[in-house]
C-alpha cells in the first residue's frame, strides 16, 4: 500500500518535458560582418584610441569567430546606431522570424499556445517581448507569459528550468520560449578595456523552443529533459563581479569581463558538476571516482601534487554530445580541460563560435543544430547543454534523444554544413 501511493505521488508530481522542435535564427548574408570589416569598422569608429582599436583588433583576431557572424544593420553602420528604434527593430527581427518558421514547420495554432517565456538581458522594451508576440501572433488572452531580463548568456536553461517547474502545475499545456540578446544596444565606445572586449565577441542570433507535457506528443518530439541543474555564484563578491554592466569613469555605460571570469566559470561548473554527476553517471563510475579520490587523499604527498593530479569522472560515459555555450575560446577550452574531454567533444561549440560567433543565451541550440545537420544524434543518445551568464551562474541541461534526427531536415547550418568542420587557429 505504501509502495503504491509512493508511486502515485512521484507520477503526480513530475511531469516529462518534451522538445518538439527549435528554430535557429540565421540571417541575410547581407548582414555579415567578416573579419576585415569589422577591423575596419572599428578604425573608422569615432571615441577609440590607437590603443583601443590595437586591443579589440587582437581580442577579435584571437576570439575564435570567422568571417559568417552576422550583425545587425544599425551596427553596420557608421557611426553605429545604439539607440531604442534599431534595438527594438533587430530584436522584432529575430523573434518574429524563429516563431513564424516554427510554427508554420508544424502547422501551429497561435492560440495553442499556453506558456510564453522570453529572454534577452541588455533590451527590456515597454511592452515587453512577450508582449510583441502575443500582439503580432494572436496569442489567447490568458496565455501565461513572462519576460527575463538581466540573466546573462545562461538564461536560456534558466527559462526550460522555468517550463519544467510551470509544467508541473499546468498540465497538458504548450510551451513556446525566445532566447536571444540584442547586439545593438551593447556597443560600448569608451576606453575601459574590459568594457571593449563584448564590442568583439557578440554577434545577432537567437532561437525558438517548442516545449510540452502532453503525453501525446512524446510520438513526435525529438528530446526529453532528464535533468536540470542550475547553479548561482551570487553569494561570492568576485563571481558576482565578473560580469556587470555599468559606467565607466567617463559615464559610458558599458558591460565588463573581468580577468577572473575564467576561474569563476571553473568553480561555477565544479559546483555544477558535482550535483549534475550523481543523477547522470554509472554507478561504475561513482565508484570507480570515490575510490580514486579516497586513494589520492590518503596516499597523496603534499597539496601541490593533490591539485596537480585532479580527479575527474569521465563524463563521456553518460553523455554522448557535449554543447558548450560557446562564449568565447577560452571558455570552450577551459571546460574541456576542466572536464577532460577530448578536441571533437567540443567541435559543435567551436563550429558555431566560428559560424555564428557568441549569441548569447541561444548559443546551445546553434550547437545542437550543429550536430543534427552532421547527422551525428541518434535515438538513445544524451546530450549535455552547458550555459555560464553573469550572476554568476552555470546552468547544465540533459537531452535524451527520442527519434534519429534526420540530417537533412533544414536548420541554420545547412545551407554550408559540408564546409564544417574548419581548422581553427592555433593560438596556445
Amino acid at each position: 500500500m505504501l509502495g503504491f501511493l509512493y508511486l502515485a505521488f512521484r507520477s503526480n508530481s513530475t511531469s516529462s518535458v518534451y522538445l518538439i522542435d527549435y528554430t535557429c535564427y540565421r540571417p541575410p548574408d547581407h548582414q555579415r560582418a567578416p573579419v576585415p570589416n569589422f577591423t575596419e569598422h572599428i578604425e573608422r569608429t569615432e571615441g577609440f584610441s590607437r590603443e583601443n582599436r590595437d586591443f579589440q583588433q587582437k581580442v577579435l583576431h584571437r576570439s575564435g569567430i570567422g568571417d559568417e557572424a552576422y550583425m545587425p544593420i544599425s551596427v553596420h553602420e557608421l557611426p553605429p546606431n545604439t539607440s531604442f528604434d534599431p534595438s527594438q527593430q533587430e530584436v522584432e527581427q529575430v523573434v518574429f522570424q524563429v516563431v513564424k518558421d516554427l510554427f508554420s514547420k508544424h502547422r501551429i495554432n497561435p492560440k495553442g499556445i499556453d506558456i510564453l517565456i522570453s529572454n534577452c538581458s541588455i533590451f527590456c522594451p515597454t511592452p515587453s517581448i512577450t508582449s510583441m508576440i502575443i500582439n503580432r501572433f494572436g496569442l489567447r488572452s490568458n496565455v501565461k507569459s513572462i519576460s527575463l531580463s538581466g540573466m546573462g548568456c545562461s538564461a536560456g536553461l534558466l527559462s526550460i528550468s522555468m517550463i519544467e517547474e510551470l509544467f508541473k502545475v499546468h498540465k497538458n499545456s504548450l510551451a513556446l520560449v525566445l532566447s536571444m540578446e540584442a547586439v545593438t544596444p551593447n556597443g560600448y565606445r569608451g576606453r575601459t578595456k574590459s568594457m571593449l572586449v563584448a564590442n568583439t565577441i557578440f554577434r545577432m542570433g537567437g532561437a525558438a523552443i517548442l516545449l510540452s507535457n502532453k503525453k501525446q506528443d512524446k510520438w513526435r518530439a525529438n528530446y526529453e529533459l532528464q535533468h536540470l541543474v542550475r547553479t548561482h555564484m551570487g553569494a561570492d563578491e568576485q563571481s558576482y563581479c565578473s560580469v556587470v554592466q555599468k559606467m565607466d569613469e567617463e559615464d559610458v555605460v558599458g558591460v565588463s569581463l573581468s580577468k577572473s571570469l575564467l576561474q569563476v566559470a571553473a568553480r561555477a561548473l565544479k559546483i555544477n558538476v558535482s550535483e549534475l554527476g550523481p543523477l547522470v553517471l554509472p554507478y561504475s563510475e561513482q565508484l570507480k571516482y570515490c575510490w580514486l579520490v579516497t586513494c589520492q587523499k590518503i596516499f597523496g604527498k603534499g597539496r601541490a601534487k593533490r591539485e596537480a593530479a585532479v580527479v575527474v569522472p569521465r563524463f563521456k560515459r553518460a553523455f554522448k554530445h557535449f554543447c558548450i555555450h560557446a562564449g568565447g575560446r577560452a571558455i570552450i577550452d577551459g571546460v574541456e580541460k576542466n572536464l577532460k574531454l577530448e578536441n571533437e567533444d567540443g567541435e559543435a561549440s567551436r563550429m558555431t563560435l566560428y559560424r555564428f560567433g557568441n549569441t548569447s543565451s541561444s548559443s546551445v541550440w546553434y550547437e545542437l543544430s550543429y550536430l543534427e545537420a552532421k547527422g551525428k544524434v541518434k535515438k538513445g543518445d544524451r546530450i549535455w547543454q552547458i550555459s555560464f551568464g553573469s550572476g554568476f551562474k552555470c546552468n547544465s541541461a540533459v537531452w535524451k534523444s527520442l527519434a534519429n534526427v534526420d540530417p537533412e531536415r533544414k536548420n541554420a547550418w545547412s545551407d554550408r554544413i559540408h564546409m564544417y568542420p574548419v581548422q581553427m587557429p592555433d593560438f596556445s
